[in-house]
């Protein structure tokens, strides 16, 4: 049931300012995913203003491509000319590139974003106020086999039907033409497409949009009553929850291998008990296969899903195996479907699905990042509430695969791609950084972050890991990152760790060890349980860190990268200092080791050595320091000034300087570069390579 959200005190102050209220009445269809899916929809005001040179004008402010109604803000919308726009309607046909180039010119403000594939549509319209929207309820009558008899049915005259035709200036005349030859019309249902309505205000646009969704569901809940089906394509899952995640853990990394070639990808879960229900349904299976339900949910999850024949008794084996050969067949299908659909100078898109449908265990999106692969996901959900309200009513009844492919590779639908800003140069690939909450870890994750990574962040302090997270998630977006408490020297910490990261984000690409820990003291006086946990940390947190990596990425199939944090310590004798300097020493070798394992994984270890990275570390913040001042002969506080002056370039080393170095590593501009040692110590000589 869609709920009323307009309130008069949100608009108090505004109730004059029709574009003010336009981009409220479409911040209200967009927080309901059931009634506007994300990206699509659009709404307009028809009103007069003065233009640049003070005239009068008539101004239509619509929707501009590739924004979203739920988030979209004033500069997202375009105001055009309406007395240079309406002249289109005596055309007899306008090509898509004739549309375009023509509504440029018509342009009341430079500077605005391209404007909507709809937007004739709401020009043509004799209407102050229109939304076009593509609610569940109604889109269960555009996709049902007898859709048309069922929705005049319910709306009787008010209703305008219009069949089904791809977007732009034919669909938009055919529209007007309907609406005017009925004066008792007050909704037109695009067949396979959508809603459109109007109003003479933007709240009675809005409430009219509820009205009409109301009446829809009123139906589908009342024929289904009668036909006596209290559920539609649901199952009870057949695995607790605990199981589910224990299954996931193990078969999301393989899965995003396959759907990461040629381009890395994220994944998100939907496990739901709407997903869990819809999945585990037998009969669901036929249905999803058949196609998508209108172009806005086609763009993002494709014509059809990838739907694994799986039963829990066949165990985890026979699932991947299962996802391999249905995403092969998926493949392959896509490749007919390009060639019997495509028209000349068409470009083949990548031919990996973006939802994979596991009965029991959910439904699983992917996308170049962690809020596409979100969008997929619920987009889908979406797909799945309105075939079940379909089959409630009549038969569901796609797209065609001609329609299909005519929308996603439509150049005009293609457009709104490109209005993404360019991808970055780690775009679509997770990192975990360990001891990420401060210091060196800190830095790591957050220039990690800035070059397009998903991070997940683990600390032995919480707090810290969680603060480190949310400056992520502030600068660069929500499910940027994730906060793991997690000792890395714990067995079952660290496993629980890379199980939240491969749920979170379905694998892992780039694994940086930073957590550390340090204790100095002449040989006398070192206590054995200091040794120990100097050796827990750095060394067998270490070891615990890439033998999970290492397992991940067998699975996984698409190489890594693990770059260690040890010091100049690993090569350079310390005073003092034999616990930690023999820990990093081991480090150093551990990695040269590793990376010979690595290699036919196709997995790169490599080492970055810094040196006395005061700034930030929790390390420095403890006794180390006043531990190596006394070593030096020095007061703590002089500590800087004589790292800076025993360096070469006569320089102190920041965590930032050790984050670029990291990325390197992390990149691929060392894609051919595995075994080695990058120093960021400002020079000392002691610590030369040889």
């Amino acid at each position: 049931m869609p709920r009323n959200l307009w309130r008069d005190d949100d608009v108090r102050g505004q109730e004059t300012d029709e574009v003010a209220l336009l981009l409220y009445r479409s911040h209200l269809l967009g927080r309901d995913r059931s009634l506007a899916n994300w990206g699509g929809g659009n709404t307009s005001v028809k009103l007069t203003q003065p233009d640049f040179r003070g005239r009068p004008t008539r101004i239509m402010w619509v929707k501009g491509s590739g924004s979203d109604l739920a988030t979209m803000t004033m500069a997202d919308f375009v105001p055009l000319r309406l007395d240079d726009v309406l002249p289109l309607e005596e055309r007899e046909a306008l090509s898509d590139e004739e549309m375009v180039a023509y509504l440029l010119h018509c342009l009341a403000e430079p500077g605005r974003p391209r404007p909507s594939i709809e937007t004739l549509l709401h020009a043509f319209l004799p209407f102050a106020h229109v939304d076009h929207t593509h609610p569940d309820a109604i889109l269960a009558f555009a996709n049902a086999q007898n859709g048309r008899r069922l929705a005049e049915e319910v709306f009787g005259r008010r209703l305008a039907w219009i069949p089904y035709i791809r977007p732009g200036f034919t669909l938009a005349r055919q529209v007007a033409q309907a609406v005017r030859a009925n004066p008792e019309v007050e909704l037109v249902i695009l067949e396979k497409h959508g809603l459109v309505t109007w109003g003479d205000s933007a709240r009675s646009c809005y409430e009219q949009t509820l009205r009409v969704v109301q009446e829809a569901e009123d139906f589908v809940a009342a024929e289904r009553q009668r036909r006596g089906r209290t559920t539609v394509l649901v199952a009870q899952p057949g695995l607790s929850a605990a199981e589910r995640e224990q299954l996931l853990t193990a078969i999301l990394p393989g899965l995003r291998g396959q759907l990461s070639q040629p381009q890395h990808m994220v994944l998100a879960v939907d496990n739901s008990e709407e997903a869990l229900t819809f999945a585990s349904a037998p009969e669901a299976r036929e249905v999803a296969r058949r196609g998508s339900a209108c172009p806005d949910h086609l763009v993002h999850t494709r014509h059809w899903p990838v739907w694994v024949p799986w039963e829990p008794a066949q165990g985890a084996e026979a699932l991947q195996a299962a996802l391999r050969q249905e995403i092969t067949a998926f493949r392959h299908n896509y490749q007919r479907y390009f060639e019997e659909c495509h028209h000349p100078g068409d470009v083949l898109l990548h031919a990996n699905p973006r939802i994979v449908v596991v009965p029991h265990l959910g439904i699983i999106a992917s996308g170049r990042d962690a809020q596409m692969a979100g969008v997929a996901r619920d987009l889908y959900q979406r797909a799945a509430a309105v075939m079940r309200a379909c089959e409630s009513i009549d038969r569901f009844t796609p797209l065609s695969e001609q329609e299909a492919y005519d929308i996603e590779y439509w150049p005009l639908e293609l457009y709104k791609l490109t209005r993404r800003p360019p991808e970055k140069e780690l775009a679509g690939r997770i990192a975990l950084v360990t001891g990420g909450g401060s210091g060196i870890g800190r830095a790591t994750a957050l220039r990690l972050a800035a070059e397009g990574a998903h991070v997940a962040i683990l600390d032995l302090n919480p707090q810290s890991a969680q603060e480190a997270a949310d400056a992520i998630a502030q600068q660069y977006g929500q499910g940027r990152a994730l906060a793991c408490p997690c000792d890395v020297s714990d067995e079952e910490q660290v496993a629980a760790a890379f199980a939240a990261t491969v749920r979170a984000y379905g694998g892992l690409d780039i694994v940086v060890s930073n957590a550390g820990f340090a204790a100095a003291a002449p040989l006398t006086e070192t206590r054995l349980q200091d040794w120990r946990k100097v050796f827990d940390v750095l060394v067998q947190g270490y070891f615990l860190v890439a033998r999970a990596a290492f397992r991940l990425w067998q699975q996984q199939g698409i190489g890594g990268s693990l770059i260690f944090i040890t010091s100049k310590n690993a090569v350079v004798a310390g005073k003092e200092n034999s616990a930690y300097s023999a820990a990093k020493a081991a480090e150093q070798h551990l990695a040269r080791c590793l990376a010979e394992e690595g290699g036919p994984l196709g997995v790169r270890v490599n080492v970055v050595m810094p040196d006395a990275v005061l700034r930030g570390s929790g390390i420095w913040s403890s006794a180390w320091r006043e531990e190596r001042a006394r070593a030096y002969g020095i007061a703590p506080e002089q500590l800087e000034d004589y790292y800076r002056q025993r360096t070469t370039l006569k320089v102190n080393v920041f965590p930032e300087d050790v984050a670029e170095a990291v990325l390197f590593y992390a990149s691929d501009r060392s894609s051919k570069t595995t075994g080695s040692a990058l120093t960021v110590d400002g020079g000392v000589p002691a610590a030369y390579l040889r």
